[in-house]
């Protein structure tokens, strides 16, 4: 368990701690898979602008006079085999870290939802709800999640 949820209060109980660790854990995947479908949409980015260019000066400009001699150099060259597949391979894996993403940010907000919605339960006591913001602030403060408000 994260050491700044382990530390709270006897205001607040075990199931709410767990809950806590929960939405840490979730918010950490989102962040994670965030940050690769960033990096990879980059990488897809930069080598299809790259190969785009490579094929515009190897076979373009030297054959231009007839497309069937642009597409018979182009074809004979096994790397641009090798480099469509790499492209679309990444480009799939993109989509599917997108995927994941939207997924892993559904179950993170959900779970926080579902944390705003039961705070009236999960701080029962009147001494715990007066001082529920305390969490509040902590899990904003140290892992950038917000419990005020539902919206994003």
């Amino acid at each position: 368990m994260e050491p700044a949820i382990n530390q709270l209060d006897e205001r607040t109980d075990q199931a709410t701690r767990q809950m806590l660790q929960k939405v840490v854990e979730r918010k950490a995947k989102y962040d994670l898979l965030k940050e690769w479908h960033l990096v990879i949409m980059w990488l897809v980015v930069f080598l299809t602008f790259a190969y785009v260019i490579f094929v515009y000066y190897q076979f373009y400009l030297p054959y231009s006079y007839s497309f069937a001699s642009v597409f018979s150099v182009y074809i004979n060259q096994p790397f641009n085999l090798y480099s469509m597949v790499t492209l679309i391979g990444l480009y799939g894996y993109m989509v599917v870290l997108q995927k994941k993403r939207d997924k892993a940010e559904k179950e993170y907000h959900a779970l926080r939802c579902e944390i705003i919605d039961k705070s009236k339960d999960l701080w029962k006591k009147e001494d715990e709800w007066k001082n529920r913001h305390h969490v509040f602030n902590m899990m904003k403060k140290n892992y950038d999640i917000n419990l005020f408000h539902e919206n994003k």
